[in-house]
């Protein structure tokens, strides 16, 4: 029989503990140690058994233990303090740089698919999502005007287990949100906020949960509601789950679904930021609205809506991006197309790098990135690797001048500095270093930590790494059913005191977790030296359907259980947000070698970096502009080669690596002075802390989101919708006018009356003239495109000049004049184009037209 009605039984907090649920439902316990300890001093083995989960801790604490607690005076002067410092944090202004008349309205919308908050909030599954979890904790610490919106996953990613054999396996508990700091969002009439949308020709319907993540609010859809049939009550049962159509499903929910929960909420944004091309139809239901209610024609809402969007790129191969085939898009969106106005080939182009090709798949990439004006990679090599990777949209322009820059991303330090490692920088960086956005002046400090107090302090955090390692694997093989024997090992794994090298991440193939084992001799006597010890964690998944990765996992543990390793070799099952944080604080190294160029980023390494753990790493991501030659911040495997040979880059990698182990990292670390300590060692740790602390954290990076990008963004959207919309309409209307003529403006004659010789710093004195075809000089800008040049005659950089606007010739053509420099010696040269101009045009790239001169 089942009950009449089913509701929630809380506890009730005795008097003085009441503000606990405060602390519990608002996320900045997550980067705020002293939060997590106030839960913990309750009941420590209950705080463990809750994953760090404050809701469903308190939820589970006996009724006499809180009441113990409430008679605990000093505990309660502890609490008072923590809530009044959670109320000064949300008491701060927004950010004035924005000129809000309304604070509680936001301004930008920061979509993602995944976001990894804290663990005890399991809606992510690795980089993407922790750097956009990141990227919230800093908007909040901030105080910038900003939401997130993401899914939420009741199965969230899967949960790794390991058979006997070392096989990967996964699990998928059902998490029940009620237990968790979420809240059902509710609307403007206070009622819970519901979206209705439609995936094909059927009804869909999500409920909103909403995370406070310190001042910020995380807005996460829901699809398990009674009234959705069960397949669509799976689109948000587990993150990357099911099928093509399935991934179609959730990119649906939460570009369209998103935007409409923004509506629900009564939240009014003017600038969407897509982290990943998983959420771009948002940007085409931006179009569809200002054209329903502002009455837009197609072309001005589609240049509204790009011109406040911003898209972060982070795949650096083009099978990472979705793409779905004609016939899939066609059965959900010809409906949709029809709602634009526009015809379906039309529709289906704005997803193709080659919009004419009908067999090209609808790429969500392509369509992110012609919906926005500000499009990054997320470190500078990738940056030039997706402008290479995507040039096909932008065909008429050499590959440098596509629009896609690089922002590099940064991590959230109060999230992944260690507690013990979080008070040396209270007492040396000050303690604003956690909200302080001058990056430089605070990192700068550094250099004033006390070597002895670092090193002894980061000793301590080895130790502890190994009694977390000692620990956890003593509950896998307890889970596995293994042997008296082999639970004995658990307890005497890894050595505190010796070198502890660190690889976790994402088992992709291109990572190369098992470049190591390549040459195992090698290995086995780097972990066998009993005169200088070295010892390996390791720890990550693989794709549930990505068998080549499981194999790569099982190899490992094979070799960590065999009787040579099993001391100093460890696999750890289930890496997450928890398991991460004792790595990046523990290890002495953290080792990274993917195959360049493939690692978009890796921003692990920057959370090791900032715990003062040395990098040794492939010069791919962050690390290719991080690194220095005189490894005085870590060392680099190689000098950023590239192969086409694969078997003959892992040959010569793995002779660097070893090579560099013997010869550099261990000989330094084991190199001690009086007292024990390495002191080149130490010296490293600070300037890596001092130097790359301020270029590789969160606030740096959304700092500059928000200059580059979310104030011009902000500022093109209140520019165009002024007057009721009239500079979108004109700008609509000069653009239909500037694609008809187009074709007949020409550039028919560059001259230079200079020398073919010049000196360096010279003036060249360049002229065009331009057949105009009735377009205003106002609309056009005629450029100089100048720079060395190699053997080929290709540019291999480049500087643009503008060219201002002159006399008529007898013709009717425009005189253009300019002048270049050359800045060195060597081969030089230039040409000559024009591109279209208008004062609300953020990037003249997004209209394609361009004419490049024949210089005689």
């Amino acid at each position: 029989m089942q009950p009449v009605k089913i509701f929630s039984v809380t506890p009730k907090l005795p008097q003085g503990l009441e503000s606990l649920w405060g602390l519990a439902y608002n996320y900045w316990f997550a980067w705020n140690a002293e939060i997590e300890e106030l839960f913990a001093q309750i009941d420590y083995k209950l705080w463990q058994r809750s994953a760090k989960n404050p809701v469903w801790f308190l939820n589970n604490v006996p009724q006499a233990t809180l009441l113990r607690l409430a008679e605990d005076s000093i505990y309660k002067e502890r609490l008072a303090e923590a809530r009044q410092q959670l109320s000064r944090y949300l008491s701060v202004p927004v950010d004035c740089d924005f000129h809000l008349e309304d604070e509680r309205q936001p301004v930008v919308a920061y979509f993602s698919l995944e976001f990894g908050v804290s663990s005890c909030l399991p809606v992510y599954s690795g980089g993407l999502g922790i750097l956009a979890g990141d990227h919230l904790k800093s908007a909040s610490d901030l105080n910038l005007p900003l939401i997130g919106i993401g899914l939420a996953y009741r199965q969230g990613y899967f949960r790794q287990y390991m058979t006997p054999d070392g096989w990967q396996q996964e699990r998928y508990p059902d998490y029940d949100f009620e237990q968790m700091p979420l809240t059902l969002a509710t609307g403007p009439d206070g009622t819970p906020a519901k979206v209705s949308l439609l995936i094909g020709d059927r009804p869909l319907e999500a409920q909103i949960w909403k995370a406070q993540v310190g001042r910020v609010a995380l807005y996460l859809l829901d699809t398990n509601l009674p009234q959705n049939p069960p397949e669509f009550r799976e689109i948000t049962a587990r993150l990357y789950g099911g099928g093509l159509e399935m991934r179609l499903w959730q990119e649906i929910l939460i570009g369209i679904g998103g935007i409409k929960a923004i509506e629900a909420l009564g939240l009014s944004l003017k600038v969407i930021h897509m982290n990943e091309g998983h959420s771009a139809f948002a940007g085409l239901e931006r179009v569809r609205l200002f054209m329903k209610y502002s009455g837009l024609p197609f072309e001005a809402a589609q240049e509204l809506a790009a011109s406040s969007s911003v898209f972060t790129t982070h795949t650096p191969v083009p099978a990472g991006n979705d793409r779905f085939p004609p016939e899939l898009m066609q059965r959900y969106f010809e409906p949709y197309a029809r709602e634009l106005g526009l015809a379906f080939k039309v529709f289906l182009a704005l997803g193709r790098e080659q919009p004419h090709n009908d067999s090209e798949h609808f790429c969500m990439t392509v369509l992110a990135l012609k919906l926005s004006r500000f499009n990054n990679g997320v470190s500078k090599l990738h940056g030039y690797v997706s402008r290479n990777m995507w040039k096909q949209v932008w065909n008429q322009y050499p590959v440098e001048d596509v629009p896609i820059g690089a922002l590099t991303n940064g991590v959230h330090a109060p999230s992944w500095v260690a507690p013990d490692i979080q008070m040396l920088f209270d007492r040396y960086l000050g303690p604003n270093w956690r909200e302080d956005p001058d990056c430089d002046k605070v990192w700068g400090q550094a250099d004033s930590i006390s070597d002895a107090e670092l090193w002894r302090t980061h000793e301590r955090l080895r130790a502890r790494l190994v009694d977390f390692v000692r620990a956890r694997l003593m509950k896998q093989l307890v889970a596995q059913g293994a042997r008296k024997a082999d639970l004995q090992v658990a307890l005497e794994v890894l050595n505190p005191e010796a070198l502890t090298i660190g690889f976790s991440r994402r088992f992709a193939t291109y990572k190369r977790a098992n470049l190591l084992l390549q040459d195992k001799n090698r290995l086995i006597r780097l972990v066998t030296d009993k005169k200088r010890p070295v010892q390996f964690i390791f720890a990550g998944k693989a794709h549930p359907q990505d068998q080549a990765g499981k194999q790569i996992i099982k190899e490992l543990i094979t070799l960590c259980r065999s009787e040579a390793c099993r001391y100093s070799m460890v696999f750890l099952e289930d890496y997450d947000m928890d398991v991460a944080s004792y790595l990046v604080s523990g290890c002495d190294i953290w080792l990274n070698n993917p195959r360049r160029p493939l690692e978009a980023c890796g921003t692990s390494g920057m959370k090791a970096m900032l715990n003062g753990v040395l990098q040794l790493s492939t010069l791919d991501g962050w690390w290719d502009e991080a690194y220095e030659p005189d490894n005085s911040l870590g060392w680099a495997i190689g000098k950023g080669e590239e192969y086409e040979d694969l078997e003959y880059q892992d040959f010569v990698e793995i002779q660097t690596l070893y090579n560099v182990l013997e010869n550099d990292v261990i000989p330094e670390f084991y190199e001690r002075g009086h007292g024990g300590m390495p002191r080149a060692w130490v010296r490293r740790m600070k300037n890596a802390i001092r130097t790359l602390g301020p270029r590789f954290n969160s606030h740096r990076m959304v700092e500059d989101y928000k200059t580059t990008a979310y104030l011009p963004a902000y500022e093109n959207y209140l520019s165009m919708t002024r007057d009721n919309f009239a500079p979108a309409r004109e700008m609509a209307a000069w653009r239909m006018d500037m694609m008809m003529r187009w074709g007949q403006l020409a550039i028919l004659k560059v001259t230079s009356q200079d020398p073919d010789s010049v000196h360096v710093g010279q003036e060249m004195t360049i002229e065009a003239h331009v057949q105009m075809n009735g377009i205003s000089p106002d609309d056009v800008l005629v450029q100089i495109y100048a720079g060395p040049v190699g053997q080929d005659g290709t540019f291999t950089e480049r500087t643009i000049y503008r060219m201002e606007p002159a006399e008529e010739t007898a013709e009717g053509h425009r005189i253009y004049r300019g002048k270049a420099t050359p800045a060195e010696a060597g081969r030089y040269g230039f040409t000559v184009r024009a591109v279209p101009y208008h004062p609300l045009l953020l990037d003249p790239h997004a209209l394609g037209l361009i004419h490049w001169a024949s210089v005689e």
